[in-house]
């Protein structure tokens, strides 16, 4: 118990956010919630990954009064192969915020922005729950 069991990205352009995630990690990206149809919200989910151990989020339009309740994503994402991930994040039009340096016995962290200013975190685990 008391594990992160979902995370939510807010967007200001929820379509290039989707787009983004989708070409950069090849999530799966699902539409749950209309406003179209009576509901409180747009509202997509994100999964994450089939085969690997993880969680699944969603992604929204971010609030145009933006303030201290409407904080921004940050969260790491593991990958397999970090030069790959930089070089995904940086083709899909995100920025590497902090270049990829060694944690040891841990893996390689480098940190991230995607294309709605929220920040990220990418690992290539190499210790004992490497991916």
């Amino acid at each position: 118990m008391n594990r992160v069991v979902h995370f939510e990205i807010q967007a200001d352009n929820v379509e290039r956010a989707q787009n983004f995630y989708k070409k950069t990690f090849d999530w799966e990206i699902n539409q749950v919630m209309s406003k179209a149809k009576g509901e409180m919200m747009d509202y997509w989910m994100l999964m994450t990954g089939k085969d690997n151990p993880g969680i699944d989020g969603g992604i929204y339009e971010r609030p145009k009064e933006k303030n201290e309740q409407h904080n921004l994503f940050d969260c790491t994402i593991g990958v397999k192969d970090i030069d790959k991930a930089i070089a995904a994040v940086k083709a899909n039009g995100g920025m590497i915020t902090r270049e990829k340096s060694e944690l040891k016995g841990v893996g390689w962290f480098a940190s991230a922005q995607d294309t709605e200013g929220n920040l990220f975190g990418l690992m290539q685990a190499t210790g004992p729950s490497s991916i």
